[in-house]
């Protein structure tokens, strides 16, 4: 069975992606196609909010792009000795929340304590903040990309929990993704699932998708990575097939299970 997985790649290399190994296990012969593409923005900013945990009640990383962000601003010797020395410290005295097992893990890299993985998404993410009770005079730092979507700030407003958002990262469409979409379709043909693993790339893609497949398209099975990204889907119309229960490479193998 042939499935087309419309991410980027955890490193450099799409066939040590940990989703196309997990699925090659199940006997599927999974493509990974990258679809996004990421400029950093306000490092020098962001550092300088880093820089005084006092002011701040936590971090929320919903993405691993944000905390690639935190990485880049360590990549200054003198950022890197000062965070080492006590900044990594003073933020472990505060929740850091994540969303997810990717992120949690980068979270760890950078040495950062984290709670909530378990969430999956930001609205959960968001009860499991709430469901703490704490009333908190400073707010929590989120850094976060151009098209984060307003579910936790919202659900987090709602609560009278302060929150204070840095964009540190534009997500903008990967500029080879209709020439390396094509070349798929045309050598490969059409797949029996399609996974979306973000609203972004739903937006960028799906249109390809659909010319691409022409009149097939009605015969692909959609799949998504999680619920935010199934609401994206249905909100242009596609039949959703699966969504995984939680964002990880053997729920998504699953789902796939399931309706394969």
């Amino acid at each position: 069975m042939k499935v087309l997985l419309l991410k980027d790649p955890k490193c450099g290399d799409l066939a040590s992606d940990p989703y196309v190994k997990e699925l090659s296990k199940h006997g599927v012969q999974a493509t990974l196609i990258p679809v996004l593409s990421f400029t950093f923005v306000s490092l020098e900013d962001f550092f300088n909010k880093l820089s005084h945990p006092e002011n701040y009640d936590g971090l929320i990383f919903t993405s691993p792009r944000a905390v690639e962000a935190i990485k880049l601003c360590l990549e200054k010797p003198n950022n890197k000795e000062v965070w080492e020395k006590c900044l990594k410290d003073k933020w472990n005295s505060k929740p850091v929340y994540v969303v997810g097992k990717a992120t949690a893990a980068l979270v760890a890299e950078i040495g950062l304590l984290s709670e909530g993985e378990e969430s999956g998404n930001a609205e959960k993410l968001a009860d499991h903040i709430c469901s703490k009770g704490t009333v908190a005079s400073t707010p929590i730092l989120f850094p976060c990309g151009s098209l984060k979507r307003e579910v936790l700030p919202k659900r987090l407003k709602e609560k009278n929990v302060p929150l204070e958002t840095i964009t540190v990262y534009q997500t903008t469409q990967h500029p080879d993704i209709q020439a390396t979409l094509t070349h798929y379709f045309t050598k490969e043909g059409i797949p029996a699932s399609v996974v979306f693993f973000s609203p972004s790339g739903v937006k960028y893609c799906l249109k390809f998708v659909q010319q691409l497949a022409s009149d097939q398209f009605k015969k692909i099975k959609f799949a998504a990575i999680g619920p935010t990204t199934a609401e994206a889907m249905i909100a242009e119309g596609v039949c959703v097939s699966c969504t995984a229960e939680n964002p990880t490479p053997e729920h998504l193998a699953q789902g796939l299970k399931e309706i394969g």
